[in-house]
């Protein structure tokens, strides 16, 4: 962070030579674990900013476009999800999504910080009010070594991961996917952050091809975001059998009663119709969307 003089704070993320800044009003807080240092500020245009090792996980102005999008496409369009594993997703805001939905039995999370947990439960608490929800098992520990061991099975897994260095560069691994893969059903569903389609191809391809081998349906959708580098970031889908459009079915949206801030059905459809830039150097690894008329 810079700190020019007491009138004049500003917390700055730079991205492979491209940055952003956000004026700040005041620190809310600071610490570091033994995985990352962990910083909350309250800004003057986008309300509450979490920063794991100076890099912007949320601010209050747009994380419910992130979080709607992660959580409201996969569980749209499988036909009944009842169990949902998060790995990551620290600051509470994905299990938030997931647990508006009446069909939820059970949800586990699974972060590896304890520290961005507990900062966001105390200044974060629009992103964190879920945490408590009964039927939300919340485990502080390594989400690699939990899908590698568990014996639990799951409708739609969601990797709500930072950038891959760090702690969260396993989760890019194709023995991480195998796993992944292993806990879903026969309809089941992976959702993974997969990074800029700007800045971080070269991830992109590298993460689909590690999820090739595992999943017959490989998909990118895009979605905006006013805090991420370039503004326009995306997730990958994964599945064995489901096709994110002609699988999808927009009247389960209006009859669920969830109100969102961001996701629609026309928004769902639209964010699987990618851009020409991206499907040059993705289009070798996506399946074709099927597309119902």
């Amino acid at each position: 962070m810079e700190n020019k003089d007491t009138l004049d704070l500003w917390v700055r993320e730079t991205h492979k030579n491209a940055g952003m800044s956000f004026k700040v009003e005041k620190t809310l807080f600071t610490g570091e674990s033994r995985f990352q240092k962990v910083d909350i500020v309250k800004s003057v245009t986008h309300g509450a900013i979490l920063l794991n090792n100076g890099r912007m996980m949320l601010s209050e102005k747009d994380e419910f476009i992130y979080h709607e999008m992660i959580a409201h496409v996969p569980l749209f369009v499988h036909p009944l999800p009842k169990r949902v594993l998060v790995i990551g997703g620290g600051d509470g805001g994905t299990v938030r999504e997931v647990l508006r939905h009446k069909s939820i039995e059970r949800a586990v999370m699974v972060e590896i910080d304890e520290l961005v947990v507990n900062a966001c439960r105390e200044h974060i608490p629009s992103v964190s009010c879920a945490l408590d929800d009964p039927r939300l098992e919340l485990r502080i520990e390594d989400g690699v070594r939990y899908v590698s061991d568990t014996k639990e099975t799951f409708d739609v897994v969601l990797i709500d991961s930072t950038d891959p260095i760090g702690p969260a560069a396993p989760l890019f691994n194709k023995a991480f996917y195998k796993n992944v893969a292993s806990l879903l059903g026969p309809d089941g569903i992976m959702v993974s952050q997969s990074e800029s389609p700007f800045y971080d191809y070269e991830i992109q391809q590298s993460m689909l091809m590690n999820q090739r081998p595992f999943f017959k349906n490989l998909q990118l959708y895009l979605f905006p975001m006013l805090t991420y580098p370039g503004g326009l970031w995306s997730f990958a889908y994964s599945s064995q059998r489901l096709c994110p459009i002609a699988d999808f079915n927009p009247e389960r949206v209006e009859k669920s009663g969830i109100k969102m801030r961001y996701y629609n059905p026309g928004v769902h459809r639209a964010a699987f119709m990618l851009p020409t830039f991206v499907t040059e150097y993705l289009g070798q690894i996506l399946d074709p969307i099927q597309i119902p008329y």
